[in-house]
């Protein structure tokens, strides 16, 4: 049995036993006016982050969630979208569509403004979706691309880079990890389909991205996921994972690399009222401004004594340098 056939037999057990301490329990449930998610999704509730962002989703875009799970982060896209067929959702476990479908009833049945047919739902599969070519404003998964091996997650990101609109984004929520598995670790194919031992370095991860053309990288959140330890894992030292989440845009890539941002601010407490470092970057008087790790870079690179640059904090909310 190949890791993923393991991966689909997992989660269509799953779909058919909800098991509320599978793999990922963690990502938030929203608390929005009008919006009550049956407790059947919360069970279901297989994602290591959120992947809905209220300020990607204004303007009601057309949305792609791949892995659809128990349908509780489509339910909290359609919040905003609200049109037929605004929120696709992809699977290759028919057990989970199904699923979802019957979920679905009950969201419409607890919520007035929520119509089943807002979701589309479709077989099909993250390496090959079922989804035309430039037509998705934004796309997410969460806790399903770190499951993929090295040739199968180049393909996975190729396709949703495919199916986004330019300016369009991918959001996605994966675990992550900065130690070394050995080898028994990432060739479990039941800890890789538990979202474990398929975690990558965030700078595996965030290259991963960039060499398909992704132009900008948001590193949103960045947190305490789970521990492998050696009484409970094939391990000789405990392994410490985290989850972070991310957003890749389809922005043209810049003829210097992309834009990645990880959290770091530029200070400047000068003289002047502001600098300018005539690239495009103004820095107003101890105003905090984010900026990408390039930015940052060169700005250090300045070597000035009246510019502070802080430490990464792996948060990222918008506005900035680019």
């Amino acid at each position: 049995m190949s890791y993923l056939e393991t991966t689909h037999d997992v989660y269509k057990q799953a779909a058919l036993t909800p098991d509320v301490g599978l793999c990922c329990t963690t990502n938030p449930i929203w608390e929005l006016p009008g919006l009550s998610i049956p407790k059947i999704m919360q069970e279901m509730n297989y994602g290591c982050g959120s992947t809905v962002h209220p300020r990607d989703l204004s303007r009601s875009p057309k949305i792609l969630y791949v892995g659809v799970g128990g349908g509780m982060e489509l339910l909290q896209f359609a919040y905003f979208s609200r049109q037929e067929g605004g929120v696709i959702g992809v699977d290759v476990v028919e057990e989970m569509l199904q699923a979802s479908r019957h979920n679905f009833k009950e969201a419409e049945e607890q919520n007035d403004w929520f119509k089943s047919e807002f979701v589309d739902l479709r077989f099909g599969d993250a390496l090959n979706l079922p989804v035309e070519d430039n037509s998705i404003d934004v796309a997410a998964q969460n806790c399903l691309f770190n499951i993929f091996k090295e040739d199968d997650l180049k393909k996975a990101i190729e396709e949703m880079y495919r199916v986004l609109k330019p300016h369009g984004r991918l959001v996605m929520s994966d675990p992550t990890c900065e130690q070394a598995m050995n080898d028994r670790l990432r060739n479990d194919e039941r800890l890789r389909a538990l979202c474990l031992s398929g975690s990558l370095p965030i700078a595996d991860y965030v290259k991963a991205l960039t060499d398909v053309g992704f132009g900008t990288i948001e590193i949103r959140a960045r947190k305490p996921y789970r521990i492998l330890d050696p009484k409970n894992y094939d391990t000789e030292e405990l392994i410490y994972i985290e989850s972070i989440e991310v957003a890749a845009i389809k922005d043209p890539m810049p003829e210097d690399g992309p834009c990645v941002f990880t959290g770091k601010a530029a200070i400047y407490f000068g003289d002047e009222e502001w600098f300018d470092d005539d690239k495009g970057h103004t820095l107003l008087k101890n105003q905090p401004l984010a900026v990408c790790d390039k930015t940052a870079a060169a700005l250090a690179s300045l070597e000035r004594d009246d510019i502070y640059i802080s430490e990464s904090t792996f948060h990222y909310d918008g506005g900035g340098c680019c």
